[in-house]
């Protein structure tokens, strides 16, 4: 059944998610085209239940850009050789939904926890052409959040309040949901092959979104929790993460404030954050300078304020709002 006139192609990465993925594929709605289940190298039987959904042609295994063979049916197996990590399972599905030309590229996690029925409301503000990408958001309210721990709440908060910093996007929340959505333009643009492959890359592609111009909506979904686990180790996701956070700040204010045009914000956070740096210095060195630490201190936020009001508004019109 054909709902939209554009084609619509789902990543789906797996890894170990034999008890899961099999539901993912059997709920998915009817009118997605494609469904590339890129499987990360289980060590399960992951991949023995994919290719039961699939015609044998089009089966692949190994990383590969090409295209789809035609008439081989909706679901499109991928095998890693190694593992890359969710990052690197969803860029094989995007360079796949690149080749096969979707128009609209959903992510929808193997473990089951990506509700099949808001895949529309992810999908219609790029096809209607209100945004380029979409993401849902289980922190719009508490009622969506429910079923997550406090420590998790907690946890996506304080990324919520990094990732608006360091992409650009200061509305946005929730940017470890991976339940997104890309059309076929803002892909194209925004080198796939470059895109971070740990957990992260959610927060490492809204900043080439934004250096690139590209609307962005949060759309409300609730969170969907069951018996799958994390594998996440959560004193390295941090390290890693926020050095990635880092580096892509850097990066973003130096492409769209440097060398595109030069905007003095880069110097209100230049100038606040060495002010708030010789501060912190002077307290931990013990100089009697009280005083003279205080006082940069609040030159230095008040600076760092500044930029910060200064790049929200320059990002505005790349924020769509979407009601729940």
């Amino acid at each position: 059944m054909t709902l939209y006139e554009k084609s619509i192609g789902v990543v789906v990465p797996a890894y170990n998610e034999e008890q899961f993925v099999g539901g993912v594929v059997e709920t998915m709605p009817p009118f997605v085209d494609r469904i590339y289940v890129v499987d990360d190298r289980s060590t399960d039987d992951t991949w023995s239940v994919v290719t039961d959904y699939a015609d044998p042609e089009a089966i692949t295994v190994g990383r590969t850009d090409e295209s789809t063979p035609p008439d081989v049916g909706r679901v499109v197996p991928i095998r890693h050789e190694e593992n890359r990590g969710v990052g690197g399972a969803i860029k094989t599905g995007y360079k796949r939904a690149l080749a096969d030309r979707m128009d609209v590229t959903v992510v929808m996690g193997g473990d089951g926890q990506m509700d099949p029925d808001y895949l529309t409301d992810l999908v219609n503000p790029i096809v209607s052409g209100y945004a380029e990408y979409t993401k849902a958001n289980r922190l719009y309210s508490s009622g969506h959040s429910e079923g997550m721990s406090r420590w998790r709440l907690f946890g996506n908060q304080l990324l919520s309040g990094l990732t608006r910093i360091t992409s650009g996007y200061w509305r946005l929340s929730d940017p470890q949901n991976g339940y997104t959505a890309i059309s076929l333009p803002a892909l194209e643009t925004v080198d796939v092959d470059s895109m971070y492959e740990y957990y992260g890359y959610c927060n490492d592609l809204l900043v080439k979104l934004n250096v690139h111009g590209m609307r962005v909506a949060d759309v409300p979904v609730p969170a969907v929790y069951g018996d799958e686990e994390s594998s996440i180790t959560y004193p390295q996701y941090i390290v890693r993460v926020s050095w990635m956070l880092f580096r892509n700040f850097v990066w973003r204010l130096r492409v769209k404030y440097v060398q595109d045009q030069f905007h003095p914000l880069v110097v209100c956070y230049g100038l606040g954050g060495l002010l708030v740096l010789q501060s912190l210095l002077f307290v931990l060195a013990t100089v009697p300078w009280q005083a003279t630490s205080l006082l940069l201190s609040v030159v230095g936020l008040v600076l760092v304020g500044l930029a910060m009001e200064l790049d929200k508004r320059a990002n505005r019109n790349l924020e769509v709002t979407i009601n729940a």
